[in-house]
């Protein structure tokens, strides 16, 4: 009777333990579910959602949530551990990198997945049908204040001082908050260039991109005589100036949900969502796409 007592106690007790450990299992970090917020740019917004949607319909137990917030308040976030994973455009410096690493205890490894541009617009009514480097150059010096961006702290103004070995506080420039923003008042300011990603208008099949485009011309930049159109040639051989690549930044260890969908976004499904994105894919074409 005792021998039965115990046999059925143990039984019991090893449910209970099994029990605790699947329910444990069940709420463990998975990269098959649960929550995660990704903080991007307005600039690529767009395909940072598209890859989020993509990622939850293969992972029906994951739920993404996109946050816009300007790149180096992303990046700042990111090293005080209030986001676990960012997009950037921008390429960080040496004391940045060892911030990061110190930071999160984690090597700096960028995870790019896609070419994107900064590109330079007019209204679609205006004489001008290029913009050479020294243009911009001169342009971004003056008191005239002839280029409009989407704000400070933003990935496009961040890419052009960094392209023109210039700091973000040393440029002049107008503000018009938001790169749709930019596009749809730009009309108001017949004498001034916006300045915007690609991303906001570059879903080749989408009614509000296609009606963004129908607003303005997209100026091609002349450098040393040569013209350069961001085009998918130009973003693939990276031959247009201004042409960016875009990465993920995570604080993150372990294969979580950040992880997997870094993975996801890298490789065939998500290059493909970049693709339709109408940006150049970064790991389909890795030997075509040139880090300069």
């Amino acid at each position: 009777m005792k021998n039965s007592f115990f046999k059925a106690a143990a039984v019991v007790a090893l449910t209970v333990m099994v029990a605790g450990c699947k329910k444990k299992d069940d709420n463990a970090p998975s990269y098959n579910k649960g929550n995660l917020t990704i903080f991007t740019d307005g600039s690529f917004q767009s395909v940072t959602e598209a890859l989020a949607d993509g990622y939850m319909i293969s992972y029906p137990e994951t739920h993404i949530k996109v946050e816009t917030k300007k790149e180096d308040l992303g990046f700042l976030d990111l090293l005080n551990n209030k986001a676990k994973i960012i997009v950037m455009s921008r390429n960080l410096n040496a004391e940045e990198i060892k911030t990061y690493e110190e930071r999160t205890e984690l090597k700096f490894t960028p995870a790019r997945f896609a070419a994107d541009a900064v590109v330079f617009v007019v209204p679609k009514d205006s004489p001008r049908e290029s913009i050479s480097m020294d243009e911009i150059n001169s342009g971004l010096l003056s008191d005239k204040k002839d280029f409009i961006f989407d704000g400070t702290n933003s990935s496009n103004l961040n890419f052009v001082a960094e392209k023109l070995k210039k700091q973000p506080k040393d440029l002049k420039f107008s503000i018009i908050p938001g790169n749709q923003k930019v596009i749809e008042e730009l009309g108001k300011y017949p004498d001034k260039i916006g300045v915007i990603g690609l991303n906001t208008f570059s879903r080749p099949y989408d009614k509000t991109s296609e009606n963004l485009r129908d607003m303005v011309k997209v100026l091609p930049v002349v450098n040393n005589g040569k013209t350069y159109n961001a085009d998918s040639e130009g973003l693939r051989s990276m031959d247009y100036p201004f042409t960016r690549v875009l990465y993920f930044l995570a604080n993150e260890g372990g294969f979580n949900i950040a992880s997997g969908f870094i993975r996801f976004s890298c490789t065939h499904l998500g290059q493909k969502i970049v693709q339709k994105e109408g940006l150049q894919p970064y790991n389909l074409y890795k030997r075509e796409v040139q880090m300069r």
